[in-house]
């Protein structure tokens, strides 16, 4: 009887997949509505140089929004595929059969993430010194994600 209880019990992990995908879901749609705002306000306010840059910025934010839509995702259909249905379609990118597969997407994913980031800074650093600490620790913390990457 417990060993049904343990091996049912992974289906409680559905509650994090599915609360993930919302997640998902609800960030790529708001992203994708701040996009047509973004996108509609630009031709608003006219065109230059300086605006151009803004709008740059803006949209270097709407990847980041989107690229963590994009982890949130691959992390949810992981923990399903890991679970709950190791066959559900996916792209063989997408294929995950252990739980080391799905740090590496994620670990792969969150050193874009974290350089969007750090060009997302750069752009609204205006000269300030500080912007070269932000990329050195950015950039330990990427080298540690490899060399974890290179270990497993």
């Amino acid at each position: 009887m417990l060993r049904k209880a343990f091996s049912a019990s992974r289906y409680l992990v559905i509650i994090a997949a599915l609360s993930l995908f919302v997640a998902a879901t609800l960030l790529m749609v708001y992203a994708a509505i701040d996009t047509v705002e973004v996108s509609i306000g630009a031709f608003a306010h006219g065109i230059s140089s300086k605006g151009a840059k803004e709008l740059a910025l803006e949209f270097i934010e709407l990847t980041d929004l989107f690229l963590i839509a994009t982890v949130l995702y691959i992390i949810a259909m992981g923990l399903y595929e890991l679970f709950i249905d190791k066959d559900v379609p996916t792209p063989e990118w997408l294929h995950i059969t252990d739980l080391d597969d799905l740090k590496k997407k994620l670990i792969g994913v969150l050193v874009v993430v974290m350089a969007v980031l750090f060009v997302e800074q750069l752009f609204g650093a205006n000269g300030e010194a500080g912007i070269l600490y932000s990329g050195a620790a950015i950039g330990v913390v990427i080298a540690a994600l490899t060399w974890f990457l290179g270990k497993h």
